[in-house]
């Protein structure tokens, strides 16, 4: 029996006249089972998924087709399609038979209801709870879903919970009433590996233990093969294959298939990405490459350390203070990609923002080589530290929310170059054409705004806005891990390209090593904000020592079905408490961990004695 079946749907937008963002779309979601849809941002994917839940925007309608729901408790069934969005009826199934988890957590959680208010809500509209019975029964979701604390969790704010327990307070929310049919739209995207990791075996336990359906949205094909029974590939509205996940990974046909596919960050890839439109940089636009000589060491980080002071919880309580980073220390050569990899809170973000001197350092220090010297950052004033400014540039995480909405995009690249009086006007207004060539942007979009740029373009307008002032260093914040795959593989591509024909130098921060292995030269690995494994890439990668670096490698999900998450490695938590690690990694707490040398420039954290490590070879 199929829970869903959606036949010959059409989605029109009818605003500035209209859009078909779903064109005849048909697809099955039988009792039990995940059924993936696939596609690029702007697919239609997520129109689809709208569409099923009754929350299409007032701005879209449904043209045609049908959305046949059959609830498998009761055995009846009614065409979605045809009930009004507000009305009793789809109000009875929405959030009750049908339930969904959103893409962002943050932004679908009230700031001002505690999570056991949140949860506790769909019991009561729909099941007839009363208060208490609500509690109990949020509190039962709460340990379905692996809360540590569920007791104190009903008093929570979203707010103070991390990434991951906003998505296990989500998916909560959407089991409480045990639906039918559970539609996940990009559940994953924004979380760590290590998270993801845990939250997809959550769901599948989840499933397992309720009977449920899973209709899976999402770009990433290494979450669809560890998923989905099924896979439904979508561009442009139009279903273009379709088929059970073993025939779409061994033998796909379609073209956009293939693209999409090739366009997958792996431990395995090619030496080049090969992303469905490809982009070309005009590379001779930016000038001199960078004039400190390829491997020369160029940036010093010295037994940094980072202490926040808390927010104290009364007038007589103790303030409360968080090491965020302890006592981390690496070289950045000159022409060289250092990754920085780690959990969010592993500290890699704090470093980055004191390389960028945001954050003064607790204690320990960051110099930069000038000339045959080096200098302290920390002591930089005036129009030294204007000019290392220009020396070291960030490209932000989110392209959106980094860049000033009301700013052209010419008004946005240029800003720099008036910020630091660089140039004339005549030479700004030729310098931002070159970096839109550079970053393979056609110059004719400089009158545009953020809004009418896709994700890529806003990405490469964040990167051509940080190389205005030719800088030697760019530090890159996570630069792709919200962008699909295909856009992903331009930038990386395109990071690629200019590190290689520019001499730049990226500190490069992610939490997935995949994408890392494909840019870096070496990798630093960070856990509660300690260094505990650094090296090159690719013993990094081959030869990993330390336990959490194996954790991270284990978590990265492969689009390959020979090849699933061992999910009983992943001990939601383990590989983050170092008292926990195996010896001879044991940390215990307050006790300082060395850097210890166990093969040619391959580091790994140790406590003090390095007991029970041999010579290092």
């Amino acid at each position: 029996m199929n829970v869903i079946d959606m036949r010959d749907l059409v989605v029109e937008y009818h605003a500035d006249g209209v859009i078909r963002a779903v064109d005849g779309v048909s697809l099955a979601v039988p009792c039990g089972k995940t059924v993936a849809v696939v596609g690029e941002s702007g697919s239609g994917k997520s129109t689809v998924s709208q569409a099923v839940m009754g929350l299409l925007p007032s701005a879209a309608r449904i043209a045609s087709g049908s959305i046949i729901f059959t609830d498998p408790a009761t055995g009846e069934s009614v065409d979605l399609a045809t009930l009004p969005r507000d009305g009793k009826a789809m109000r009875a199934i929405r959030g009750n038979r049908i339930a969904m988890i959103f893409q962002e957590p943050m932004t679908s959680l009230s700031p001002l209801h505690t999570i056991g208010d949140q949860i506790g809500e769909a019991g009561r509209l729909h099941q007839g709870m009363d208060a208490a019975q609500a509690r109990e029964a949020t509190r039962d979701m709460l340990r379905l879903v692996q809360f540590p604390d569920p007791d104190r969790a009903l008093g929570n704010y979203p707010f103070e919970l991390s990434g991951g327990l906003r998505q296990r307070a989500m998916i909560a929310m959407a089991m409480m009433c045990r639906p039918a049919l559970l539609i996940a739209d990009e559940p994953t995207t924004a979380l760590d590996v290590t998270i993801q990791a845990e939250i997809l075996k959550l769901l599948r336990d989840v499933q397992a233990e309720l009977g449920m359906s899973i209709l899976l949205i999402t770009h990433d094909f290494g979450v669809v093969a560890n998923m989905a029974d099924e896979v439904v590939v979508v561009y442009q509205g139009r279903v273009m294959e379709r088929g059970p996940s073993r025939e779409i990974f061994s033998a796909p046909e379609h073209p956009y298939l293939k693209a999409l596919l090739n366009a997958v960050p792996t431990f395995d890839m090619p030496e080049r990405l090969e992303p469905i439109r490809p982009i070309t940089p005009k590379l001779d636009a930016f000038g001199e490459p960078c004039a400190v000589p390829r491997g020369t060491p160029l940036l010093q980080v010295d037994r940094l350390e980072k202490v926040f002071h808390l927010k104290q919880g009364g007038f007589f309580s103790a303030a409360k203070t968080l090491k965020a980073v302890d006592q981390v220390s690496f070289d950045v050569n000159a022409g060289e990609c250092l990754g920085i990899v780690g959990e969010s809170g592993s500290g890699k973000t704090t470093v980055a923002m004191m390389v960028l001197r945001a954050f003064p350092p607790s204690s320990g220090a960051v110099r930069i080589r000038e000339g045959d010297a080096w200098r302290d950052i920390s002591t930089l004033e005036g129009d030294d530290l204007l000019a290392y400014r220009r020396r070291v540039q960030l490209v932000f995480q989110d392209p959106f929310s980094s860049l000033n909405p009301r700013m052209s995009i010419n008004e946005i690249i240029r800003e720099p170059l008036v910020i630091h009086d660089v140039g004339t006007a005549e030479s700004r207004d030729r310098h931002v054409r070159d970096l839109m060539e550079l970053v393979g942007l056609d110059p004719k979009m400089l009158r545009r705004y953020p809004h009418s740029l896709s994700g890529g373009q806003r990405q490469r307008v964040g990167i051509a806005r940080a190389l205005a002032l030719k800088p030697d260093i760019l530090v890159c914040d996570e630069p792709v891990s919200a962008l699909d795959v295909s856009v992903q593989a331009q930038v990386l591509n395109l990071l690629s390209d200019l590190q290689r024909d520019l001499n730049l130098t990226y500190i490069f921060v992610s939490h997935n090593l995949a994408v890392v292995d494909y840019l870096a030269t070496r990798i630093a690995v960070m856990c509660k904000g300690r260094l505990v494994e650094l090296g090159e890439t690719r013993a990094i990668i081959d030869n990993a020592q330390h336990p959490y670096t194996k954790a991270l490698l284990a978590a990265v999900p492969d689009a390959n079905l020979d090849r699933p998450l061992d999910f009983s490695l992943l001990t939601a938590g383990r590989a983050s408490i170092p008292e926990l690690w195996p010896a001879p990694y044991t940390l215990k707490p307050g006790e300082a961990p060395v850097m210890v040398e166990r093969y040619p420039g391959h580091f790994v954290c140790a406590p003090g004695e390095a007991s029970g490590f041999e010579e290092a070879a």
